[in-house]
């Protein structure tokens, strides 16, 4: 296969080229149509192909590389249901210019593959405008997304993506399916929101600082932060039960979420 331009170390990129894999990946989104498309990251539009083949209503391919837009601009010229958008996706996902009940795909760059997630659990209208999330990480990442509480994976991305979304491991990936090849596998998990979470906060990033908060020492026992968290107001741990002698992955997802609740009470 003969590459447009070289891929870039400063934009994580690692274009997936087995067509075998992108069937696979494709299939997951059930898409007919009716849907509408967003793919972060196209590269080369090997996905988008098979995208394209499934004959949704709408794809939005955001591209960061301008090199690669113009790469794609040409390859898909005539094809009146995509159009190419050249920018950070961290710049659109507060924005409602994809409609709703989007299917999004991404083989997401390594290096702000988190980044992307966090941004699209923590959008303040829910339910959002997507309707199912098909993500490619590396597969160290996906194990703290889906990890469970007491295990070494257990982290603040756990807590997370928990909250809002229903996640499922699909598949691994051998590196040998990318160019340039990776160092490590990749896993493929999807995700639905879950419209209405039992712990609903009215401010979002209160999760996100409480979750930052907790994990920053997560070999030491939560007390000390816990207790600069709420300036020493001992009522919250009792209310709570919470034993302060844990460290943050012994704590329950739910309990997390409790404590967010506690904390944007006091503090808004």
């Amino acid at each position: 296969m003969s590459f447009f331009s070289l891929p870039k170390k400063s934009l994580g990129q690692n274009f997936l080229i087995d067509k075998n894999i992108v069937h696979k990946i494709t299939k997951i989104g059930n898409i007919n149509r009716d849907k509408v498309i967003l793919e972060i990251g196209p590269g080369y539009g090997i996905l988008t192909d098979s995208l394209i083949s499934r004959f949704p209503k709408k794809i939005f391919a955001i591209e960061k590389d301008s090199n690669l837009v113009t790469f794609l601009t040409k390859k898909f010229e005539g094809q009146q249901n995509i159009k190419i958008i050249n920018q950070d996706v961290l710049e659109l996902v507060n924005t409602n210019i994809f409609g709703k009940n989007v299917i999004v795909f991404g083989n997401l760059p390594y290096n702000i593959s988190t980044k992307i997630l966090a941004s699209l659990i923590l959008l303040e209208k829910w339910p959002p405008w997507y309707e199912k999330l098909i993500f490619m990480f590396q597969k160290e990442v996906a194990e703290r997304i889906i990890a469970k509480s007491r295990t070494k994976e257990f982290s603040r991305l756990s807590v997370l993506s928990n909250w809002r979304l229903k996640v499922k491991k699909h598949f691994d990936i051998s590196n040998n399916c990318f160019f340039p090849k990776p160092k490590v596998t990749s896993t493929l998990l999807s995700f639905e929101p879950i419209k209405n979470s039992k712990f609903y906060l009215k401010n979002p990033k209160n999760l996100e600082a409480i979750s930052r908060a907790l994990f920053q020492n997560r070999r030491k026992m939560i007390n000390k932060s816990f207790n600069k968290l709420f300036k020493n107001n001992h009522t919250i741990s009792k209310k709570l039960k919470i034993n302060l002698t844990n460290r943050p992955g012994e704590l329950s997802c739910e309990m997390f979420y409790k404590i967010a609740i506690e904390y944007e009470k006091l503090f808004g």
